[in-house]
C-alpha cells in the first residue's frame, strides 16, 4: 500500500482523466478535480486562449501555481493536464501530494477520442498523428516516472474502465489524512 491523501491522474490528451477522474471520484467519495478547468476558472480565460496570449511558457507557469494550490488540498482525485509532467517540481509535488495513476493511450485512439476537439493548443497542426507521436515520445517516460500505479489498456468501455481501475487503485493505494498521517 502507498498511504496519500489524494489519487491524481496523469496522461495524454484524450486518455480520459476527466472521464474516469469523475467516476473514480464518485466510488471513492473523494472530490473531483480538473487542473485545467481550475485554472480557466480561476483565469476567467480559456486554456486556448492562455496559450494564445502567454505562449506554452505563460501556460506552464499558471498551470504549476494552480497545481501546487490544489496539491495543498486532501480528498480529491485530480486529474492533470497532460503536459503537467513536463516540469520536474510538478512531478515531485505529485509524488508528495498522492497516489499518482496514469491512463496510457495510444495516439490512434487519441486521434479517435480527439477527432472533434479543436480547443486543444498543442494539437493546432496540419498533422496531428505526428504531433501526438512527438507528445508521446517526450512524455511518456515521464508519466512512467511519477507513477505509483499505470493503469491497464484504457480501450474499454467507461464504466468497464472504471470498475478495472477503482479496483487496481484500491489493492495498491491507501488514503490518509497527510497532516495527521494517519491512513482513512
Amino acid at each position: 500500500m502507498n498511504p496519500a491523501p489524494n489519487l491524481i491522474l496523469v496522461g495524454p490528451m484524450g486518455a480520459g482523466k476527466t472521464t474516469l477522474g469523475r467516476k473514480l471520484a464518485q466510488h471513492f467519495g473523494l472530490e473531483f478535480r480538473d487542473l485545467d478547468l481550475e485554472l480557466e476558472e480561476h483565469t476567467g480565460a480559456s486554456v486556448a486562449l492562455i496559450f494564445e496570449l502567454e505562449g506554452e511558457a505563460g501556460f506552464r507557469s499558471r498551470e504549476r501555481a494552480m497545481l501546487e494550490r490544489l496539491c495543498g488540498e486532501e480528498g480529491q482525485v485530480l486529474a492533470t493536464g497532460g503536459g503537467s509532467v513536463l516540469d520536474p517540481g510538478n512531478r515531485e509535488l505529485m509524488r508528495r501530494s498522492g497516489f499518482v495513476v496514469y491512463l496510457p493511450a495510444t495516439p490512434a485512439q487519441q486521434l479517435a477520442r480527439l477527432k472533434r476537439d479543436r480547443k486543444r493548443p498543442l494539437l493546432e497542426t496540419p498533422d496531428r498523428a505526428a504531433r501526438l507521436l512527438e507528445l508521446a515520445a517526450v512524455r511518456d517516460p515521464l508519466y512512467r516516472e511519477v507513477a505509483d500505479l499505470v493503469l491497464p489498456d484504457a480501450a474499454l468501455a467507461p464504466e468497464r474502465a472504471t470498475q478495472r481501475a477503482a479496483e487496481a487503485i484500491a489493492t495498491a493505494w491507501q488514503r490518509c489524512d497527510a497532516r495527521a498521517g494517519s491512513a482513512s
